[in-house]
């Protein structure tokens, strides 16, 4: 039970960066989106992420394997498009 409530937050979590990460590329631009948010927001996935590695649950290693994946991609767009003139 309480790995499928995981899975399902882990779930839910992850697939909500997908809007946002779509936005900014179907728009090329992120001038909306905070970079110290997404910061932070990547420095606790990344802890969540060493958390599941150390008490090796796969829920939280795949939700914030996943969720650091899309991070860095939203963080990757953000430093792009803001660089350009």
């Amino acid at each position: 039970m309480a790995n499928s409530v995981g899975t399902f937050a882990g779930l839910c979590t992850t697939l909500s960066m997908v809007p946002q990460l779509y936005s900014i590329w179907r728009r090329k631009s992120a001038r909306d989106v905070s970079l110290f948010m997404f910061l932070v927001f990547g420095l606790g996935v990344v802890l969540w992420l060493t958390y599941g590695i150390a008490i090796k649950s796969a829920p939280v290693i795949v939700a914030n394997g996943a969720t650091l994946v899309l991070v860095i991609a939203i963080l990757t767009l953000k430093l792009y498009y803001d660089s350009r003139p």
